[in-house]
């Protein structure tokens, strides 16, 4: 069962509270997405570490039921 936008958005905000969350399917399945995420978390922080604090959000299900996650994360302007 793919998981839906809703609980995606729902662990990012868990993790990152402030976080602009914007979440795209990109291929109409239900399995694959993009996700928009703007937070005063990411300041200072290297792309790499800023992909790694959305992950450990999701809690383990990349790459399980969440299939393909496209990430653009950035700190508000």
């Amino acid at each position: 069962m793919p998981m839906a936008p809703a609980d995606i958005e729902q662990l990012i905000k868990s993790a990152l509270p402030d976080a602009q969350v914007t979440i795209e399917d990109l291929a109409g399945d239900g399995d694959h997405y993009a996700a928009t995420i703007v937070s005063e978390a990411f300041r200072g922080k290297s792309r790499v570490q800023q992909h790694q604090l959305v992950y450990a959000a999701l809690q383990g299900n990349m790459g399980g039921v969440l299939h393909a996650l496209a990430l653009k994360t950035s700190a508000p302007a």
